[in-house]
């Protein structure tokens, strides 16, 4: 069952390495056969939340955010690239996410986390999590965290490290399980409410 995961990147600084992580689980979810389209706020260029997108009067909503609530409506799941700042997550990620809520219902979401250093951004995962379950996309258990990520990915996600493709294979098979089940749920009998 080919999935539709909207893979969103949470970093925006000039150099940022996060990027690579993107590259690399893009290319393991297109390797599976499912459709991932990346999620950049950068590209977005998104103002500080001031007014959520179920907040706008319908069909008056600014066009990057119609367009993003369409793709998420259509997701199966989400993929969430972060990096560690401080003990938690960067200001661009949640600034991104805040700007919906039903649109993430009843989809799960997996954390790919990373920093420069040796723990590889799991902070920002613990951070994630309680957030995600409040926005209804739950966290599913596994998390690929990549250390160094400087020397772990090259510029095209291409990993340097084996054990990082090795521990891909079993965070995406948790994800496609927890997707299709839920795409087959809210298939057949719709989501509660």
């Amino acid at each position: 069952m080919s999935l539709l995961v909207p893979v969103i990147l949470g970093s925006v600084r000039s150099e940022r390495q996060g990027i690579k992580a993107a590259n690399f689980i893009i290319a393991k979810l297109r390797e599976r056969g499912h459709e991932p389209v990346l999620v950049d706020p950068m590209e977005l260029d998104l103002p500080l939340l001031d007014k959520m997108y179920k907040e706008y009067p319908r069909g008056e909503a600014p066009e990057t955010l119609e367009r993003l609530a369409d793709l998420y409506r259509r997701a199966d799941g989400f993929m969430i690239v972060s990096a560690e700042y401080n003990h938690s997550l960067p200001a661009a990620l949640k600034n991104t996410l805040d700007y919906f809520l039903e649109e993430y219902a009843y989809r799960p979401s997996s954390i790919v986390c990373y920093s420069a250093g040796r723990f590889g951004g799991v902070r920002a995962a613990v951070a994630l999590r309680p957030m995600l379950a409040e926005m209804g996309m739950s966290s599913l258990p596994s998390i690929l965290a990549i250390p160094s990520i400087g020397k772990a990915l090259q510029d095209d996600g291409t990993s340097t490290e084996p054990w990082i493709d090795k521990s891909a294979v079993k965070f995406l098979d948790e994800f496609e399980w927890y997707a299709s089940a839920l795409k087959a749920k809210r298939e057949a009998d719709g989501v509660p409410g």
